[in-house]
């Protein structure tokens, strides 16, 4: 959702936004064409703000053949549609200023018009404009995926988000049957990151499964992978095949036999770990069979090794309490999450169960069930949404992601507690839902969120899971408090923001690569061979990770351009297949798959990632990497780093991010 209000209800700021466009168009429509130039830019200034709107494109599309005809895309590269590039397209919107973004949305929904008929344009056919726009979505599959990466987010701001908005108002009106297999390619890269936010791309396999069903597209070897996706979703088994609806397949469960509910049980759970998809039918399962008495199937339809199932054993009336409270055919996703927490084995950490039963019974608070609601909906009581949050987190926590929201830091943090503390993340969780506030102390002093201004975050997120919903305007607000307390300091905050906000398992010896005061290189040399000496096995006396390190990255673009800094942690190190040593970390953007430049693209699986996790070869991670922290202890290893190795990393860094400085 984008706003509170009702679907389809106009939205005022859109209407003002649109009247003042209207007047900005007035005076571009009347102005002679030497000086168009001079209205343009008022133009696309609200043009820019409109589009941030939720009803902001459908209102844009219905103006676009006017401001083509007023002379929006005078003396412009866009002033003639014929002659543009599909594959210029990306670029465009990856490295190009605000107002040049907005202008190439503009083209992209006056061609829409074309395509539909809407208008017309010298050069331009209905079925070249359609052609265009096919390509467009094809090369741009990114957008389509719920959030805008780290580089437009910090570039672009709200505009980045409207991108991601206007290609799925094109989808909508262009269709899916031209694009699918490269569709389908990309859903099933962003599942093998196993991310919790997985509505939208259900979204799509529907879109899919209905082309599909229509008999028009054109996916050739793709179709294996539609189909795996599609029967995931409304046919994983026998008993559904068919996509009968609730009410005729809990008809059929009466009528099968103990080996009919076995084999329902082995499919589903066949189906969810293949894919990452959870069918609203296994929900139905689950709960069927233990009101049934048939509880002993449940182990099955998790699809739990033996750990799992020893867990399930000794915790039975606890996972048979949180199938019952908070797995329904709307909330179907958690059951992927159930499954992944069993797995971990975090219940035979004395708190986690007590935890568990108290978010049960947890009471929110007013405020905190409107937030809730206003995200969720209310179809369910909103402690159903939370407590399945709470499942799913604690049972994928490096598949939490931040939206698109500027808040790594908190987006991390959750993450990181999930991963390693997840009795505190559930002690938190309790205080907001209650109080709606969370109190931590930096360096003694106790900082309560409610008493706090707001950080980055000025509402609460929209577009994320529900413990992110709850607790990320509390945790900006602290954070943002603790940078303020830092700010006479000399030296990077995070030196004693870190250890204070993630936990105490955050190495105290701070590495930084500029000097904060000009941005420019420091001690370069020695942070290199320092990060090599704490974190690479062949120069730290084989010692692994023991607990999860947040470090701080440079961000480039493809083009190796840099964009900002972000926050990610640092889970492992370890050789990969090809006996290449690699960093394996968390990135709490909502896709790790990235191109930073120069070579240097993120993998997410095929070199040995699990689920969630995002790797580089250690040099390429070490060339973008700008703070760490360690431990203050004695070199571990006794085997020199070689002066070429480090040199090889500072040139990646120099014709990269570290460019100038």
């Amino acid at each position: 959702m984008n706003s509170n209000m009702e679907p389809g209800a106009p939205d005022p700021q859109s209407g003002l936004l649109e009247e003042k466009l209207e007047h900005a168009l007035v005076r571009l429509e009347q102005a002679r064409s030497f000086t168009k130039p001079r209205f343009q830019g008022p133009v696309l200034d609200l043009a820019g703000r409109l589009m941030t709107r939720p009803d902001g494109m459908q209102r844009l599309y219905r103006l676009a053949p006017r401001l083509d005809m007023a002379g929006v895309f005078s003396g412009t590269d866009w002033d003639d549609p014929a002659a543009l590039l599909p594959s210029l397209v990306r670029n465009t919107l990856e490295h190009g200023e605000k107002s040049t973004v907005v202008l190439e949305c503009l083209s992209q929904l006056r061609l829409l018009a074309v395509a539909n008929g809407a208008c017309t344009h010298p050069g331009v056919s209905v079925e070249g404009a359609r052609h265009f726009l096919t390509q467009v979505l094809a090369l741009n599959l990114s957008h389509l995926f719920g959030a805008t990466a780290e580089t437009q987010r910090i570039r672009l701001g709200p505009i980045g988000e409207a991108v991601g908005r206007l290609f799925r108002f094109l989808l909508d009106h262009i269709g899916f049957k031209d694009i699918l297999g490269s569709l389908i390619d990309e859903i099933w890269r962003i599942l093998a990151q196993r991310p919790i936010q997985v509505d939208h791309i259900k979204a799509m396999i529907t879109q899919i499964a209905v082309t599909l069903s229509q008999g028009t597209g054109n996916i050739g070897e793709a179709r294996l992978g539609a189909d795996r996706l599609i029967s995931a979703l409304f046919g994983p088994t026998q008993g559904c095949l068919d996509d009968p609806g609730v009410g005729v397949y809990e008809g059929r469960l009466e009528m099968m036999d103990f080996a009919g509910l076995q084999q329902e049980a082995n499919g589903f759970a066949r189906a969810m770990h293949d894919v990452g998809l959870v069918s609203d039918y296994h929900a139905i399962f689950l709960r069927w069979i233990l009101n049934h008495r048939q509880a002993h199937l449940i182990p099955d339809a998790l699809g739990l090794s033996s750990t799992g199932r020893d867990v399930l054993h000794c915790y039975q009336d606890l996972i048979h309490r949180l199938i019952l409270e908070a797995i329904y055919p709307e909330t179907a996703q958690v059951v992927y999450g159930l499954a992944m927490l069993l797995e971990r084995g975090i219940l035979y950490a004395s708190p986690i169960a007590p935890g568990l039963w108290r978010q049960i019974g947890l009471k929110l608070s007013a405020q905190t069930s409107a937030t809730l609601a206003g995200v969720f909906g209310d179809t369910l009581p909103t402690r159903v949404h939370l407590l399945a949050g709470v499942i799913a987190l604690l049972g994928q926590p490096l598949g939490v992601g931040q939206g698109n929201n500027p808040t790594c830091q908190s987006a991390r943090a959750i993450s990181m507690w999930s991963y390693n503390e997840p009795d505190y993340l559930l002690h938190l969780i309790a205080q907001a839902a209650c109080y709606d506030g969370i109190l931590m102390h930096f360096e003694g002093t106790p900082l309560a969120s409610a008493q706090l201004p707001a950080g980055l975050a000025h509402s609460a997120p929209l577009d994320t899971d529900p413990v992110s919903v709850l607790l990320v305007p509390h945790l900006d607000r602290i954070y943002n408090e603790m940078g303020r307390i830092c700010a006479s300091r000399s030296g990077d905050p995070h030196r004693w923001i870190n250890p204070e906000f993630h936990g105490w398992w955050v190495g105290r010896e701070f590495a930084i690569a500029v000097d904060v005061a000009t941005g420019g290189l420091k001690d370069y040399d020695d942070f290199l061979h320092k990060f090599y000496t704490s974190y690479h096995p062949y120069y730290n006396g084989n010692q692994p990770v023991i607990h999860p390190q947040p470090i701080g990255i440079a961000v480039t673009d493809s083009t190796a351009q840099f964009v900002g800094w972000h926050a990610i942690t640092l889970i492992r190190v370890a050789l990969d297949q090809e006996n290449v040593m690699r960093v394996y970390f968390y990135n709490p953007n909502n896709d790790s798959g990235q191109n930073w430049g120069n070579g240097v693209i993120v993998s997410t699986h095929g070199y040995g990632e699990r689920f969630g996790e995002a790797s580089l070869p250690f040099a390429q991670l070490a060339s973008r990497l700008y703070i760490f922290h360690d431990d203050p202890v004695e070199a571990r290893g006794d085997r020199q780093v070689s002066s070429e190795e480090l040199e090889a990393v500072k040139a990646m860094a120099l014709s990269s991010w570290a460019a100038g400085r």
